[in-house]
């Protein structure tokens, strides 16, 4: 299966979201801090980045676009708790694949992933 990051600023929403993703049979690494995250990717290929919106130190749309920068070929799902049309098509211009609401929905999440790894986009 795929490899995952998760980045969020609440722990709690990390470890949920790596619950699901491990039942699908996925590898899971999840971040609190933004700089961790990129440290990581940068030195470990992932398959999908799933990406909090709203971050501690800054947003997920800039971490995405240093994500693209570094590993353009990485996969995107941007999570948010405050959709505004601005951030979905700022993060669908900077290459997200699709984009949940939160609180996430188990279902949608694992559907939009499954679609997201077999390179469909998934906008919402």
């Amino acid at each position: 299966m795929a490899r995952i990051l998760v980045l969020d600023d609440v722990a709690e929403a990390v470890t949920a979201i790596t619950k699901i993703l491990e039942k699908q049979g996925h590898q899971v690494v999840g971040f609190t801090d933004e700089d961790a995250a990129v440290d990581y990717l940068t030195q470990n290929p992932i398959d999908l980045a799933v990406l909090d919106i709203k971050l501690k130190k800054r947003d997920g749309v800039s971490v995405l676009a240093e994500i693209k920068q570094v590993r353009p070929e990485t996969k995107a799902i941007m999570l948010t708790g405050y959709p505004t049309h601005e951030t979905a098509s700022e993060s669908t211009r900077l290459g997200a694949d699709a984009y949940c609401i939160k609180p996430i929905d188990r279902r949608d999440l694992e559907a939009k992933v499954t679609e997201v790894l077999e390179g469909g986009r998934s906008g919402d």
